[in-house]
């Protein structure tokens, strides 16, 4: 779980009363808030089959790669677990260690590939779900909806960017309004 900022804290408290000031503000409107199902819209969007199959060819190298790591550091194991009995103390720890470094570079490949696994999802999707942010700004402002929330993930995904009082608050807190 993420640590919720200061100014993450003031967003969650403020909004029951932004919801309020928006259905007080519009009251003539039938339906102030709508919601969609991002994961599903990305999956059924022309374009994400080739990003997904795109993926999946990327990744099947590096799977490739973390295997065979795998695979050397788990042979290098056996292999030690046969010599043990007959290596000297010394050299039985030193083996260890050199296990333990390569345990660790294992680990630490993986992360590495992980986050550029992560990273490249992101570069994949990213023009589906400016795409789609596209289409649901739009319906937003043609349906007059004042927040359009996501299923899937906390947040707003469109507002109307008429219901920003930031600068009446600023403005309000110098004394100027």
């Amino acid at each position: 779980m993420f640590p919720i900022s200061r100014t993450a804290g003031w967003g969650l408290a403020a909004l029951p009363v932004l919801l309020l000031a928006v259905l007080a503000a519009r009251p003539q409107q039938t339906s102030m808030l709508a919601y969609v199902d991002s994961d599903q819209i990305i999956q059924q969007m022309p374009g994400y089959a080739a990003a997904d199959s795109t993926f999946q060819t990327e990744s099947e190298v590096w799977r490739t790669e973390l295997q065979q790591l795998q695979a050397t550091l788990d042979s290098a194991v056996r292999a030690f677990d046969q010599e043990s009995p007959a290596l000297s103390d010394s050299v039985r720890d030193q083996r260890m260690e050199e296990l333990q470094q390569m345990s660790r570079l294992v680990q630490q490949r993986n992360a590495e590939l992980s986050q550029l696994a992560e990273n490249r999802w992101a570069e994949l999707v990213l023009p589906l779900r400016e795409r789609g942010r596209a289409v649901i700004d739009g319906l937003r402002a043609e349906r007059n909806l004042a927040l359009v929330f996501d299923i899937n993930a906390p947040g707003i995904v469109s507002i109307d960017p008429a219901l920003d009082l930031t600068a009446v608050v600023l403005s309000r807190l110098r004394g100027s309004d």
